[in-house]
């Protein structure tokens, strides 16, 4: 690690403490040149591999993009998109490759939004899903109010 004072090519680690619920490591450097202090903080990188083969970084900004355009016209707040893009890294990094191809973050966004809002869960779906008629929303549907059904069984209770 380099000084960002004077550019010395090497650093001492003062101490070392988890950030941002684990996911980042926060490092208090000195320099053994000039013997001034700096605060580095370390991420592990998540990559999206893309159909076409392209690997860009994970980025919560585009799952919000994505799932807001979905819940156009909806009431939806920012706070539970952000709460849901938050549920999506967790559940990607949770995979524990740093790779992830771009049609598991897809999947990851579909638990969540179907929790959030049904009719942003459908368009969401017919698009990520490529929907071609009408049956294929029939049977989102049908299992949408299975899954509703299924949640709303008191705990124990038989699922049949």
């Amino acid at each position: 690690m380099h000084c960002p004072y004077c550019r010395h090519p090497d650093s001492r680690v003062v101490d070392s403490r988890e950030v941002e619920e684990g996911s980042a490591i926060r490092r208090r450097r000195a320099c053994p040149e000039c013997s001034r202090r700096f605060t580095t903080v370390e991420t592990a990188v998540l990559s999206v591999v893309k159909r076409s083969g392209v690997t860009e970084p994970f980025s919560r900004e585009k799952v919000i993009r994505g799932v807001r355009r979905a819940c156009q016209g909806r009431e939806v707040d920012d706070d539970a998109l952000n709460k849901l893009a938050q549920q999506v890294e967790d559940a990607v990094r949770a995979k524990g490759s740093p790779e992830i191809p771009s049609h598991e973050v897809g999947l990851a966004i579909l638990g969540p939004l179907r929790d959030l809002d049904e009719v942003a869960y459908l368009r969401f779906a017919s698009v990520y899903r490529s929907f071609s008629s009408a049956g294929d929303f029939e049977r989102e549907i049908a299992d949408l109010r299975r899954h509703r059904a299924d949640s709303t069984l008191p705990a124990g209770a038989d699922q049949n």
